[in-house]
């Protein structure tokens, strides 16, 4: 089965959406909780998770890249979701099913603090190789045991690493706002799917913390926070010539929150608080904003639409 592939976008000509109080980027904090969802010979897993610092594998039991995973709740948490507060900027926070039906406590104090959890499906895990009906199964537990937690369904989806040829129906199926299993552009946009338009908020792999463990990419605090900044200069450059434009930033418990990293994540919050072009919010509010205006934009026939559309 194969999907098509659009190389085009929006042909630099971006639909007239203009974020709220003037601002020229829409900044995403996307901070992944995954812990408790990884696999793990502890428990009951046929292996335990591969990608991690941890350069050792071991085929039983390992303590050692189980603790990694331990830091991100015992620990990281609490540093990440205070800087957050102090600097009243609302994140998502992309959430594995099964991690937050075994720490629901920390589901529950990230929507107690005003940020959205979306999912990042059941287990944490590729979903590349489901066929229909597990993917099915791994959609649905994972929207129940958020639910069963937070009281809400979540709204957003991302897949770890690849999705399958049925995920985006299965997801526009089930209700989903928007999902993020994109990495080409800089702004949201709609694709086909079941005879309706789907929201896609693209997300970003460089302006990421997992760069400090995949490729060393970022060795220090300062070189990420640089990286980040340079970013939102750029696209606020460009916001500000009349192009809205998007940002993700990505991060995760156990990477950010170790304190030699987490300044980083103070002062990228500092950058963007002491201008006036940054919009933080969560992907909902993303979300639903864009689709409020460009469905504003076509009832008045406006050819934004067709752009905004794809």
């Amino acid at each position: 089965m194969t999907a098509p592939r659009d190389f085009s976008g929006y042909r630099n000509r971006p639909p007239a959406v203009d974020w709220p109080g003037g601002a020229q980027v829409a900044v995403s904090f996307v901070l992944n909780f995954e812990e408790g969802a990884e696999f793990s010979v502890a428990d009951g897993d046929a292996g335990n998770e591969a990608v991690y610092e941890v350069i050792d594998p071991r085929a039983g039991w390992d303590p050692c890249i189980d603790s990694h995973f331990e830091y991100g709740t015992r620990a990281a948490w609490w540093r990440i979701a205070d800087t957050f507060d102090r600097w009243q900027a609302p994140m998502t926070l992309s959430a594995c099913g099964r991690a937050v039906a075994r720490l629901p406590w920390l589901a529950q104090d990230a929507i107690a603090r005003g940020h959205e959890v979306s999912a990042h499906g059941w287990r944490w895990q590729s979903h590349a190789g489901m066929t229909r009906e597990q993917e099915i199964e791994d959609i649905d537990a994972c929207i129940r045991d958020i639910e069963a937690v937070c009281g809400r369904r979540p709204v957003g989806w991302h897949t770890r690493s690849a999705s399958t040829p049925y995920t985006r129906s299965l997801l526009a199926e089930r209700g989903f706002l928007y999902d993020s299993d994109a990495y080409n552009d800089d702004l949201p946009f709609y694709v086909p799917v079941n005879g309706k338009d789907h929201l896609v908020l693209p997300y970003a792999f460089d302006t990421n913390d997992m760069q400090f463990q995949h490729t060393q990419r970022f060795s220090t605090a300062a070189s990420f926070a640089e990286y980040v900044c340079d970013a939102f200069d750029w696209l606020a450059s460009e916001g500000a010539a009349g192009k809205p434009r998007m940002m993700s930033v990505g991060l995760h418990l156990r990477m950010i929150g170790r304190p030699a990293r987490m300044k980083a994540l103070e002062q990228i919050l500092a950058h963007m608080r002491s201008q006036t072009g940054a919009w933080i919010a969560t992907r909902e509010q993303i979300a639903r904003h864009w689709i409020a205006h460009t469905a504003a934009a076509e009832s008045t026939d406006s050819p934004v639409t067709e752009r905004a559309k794809g």
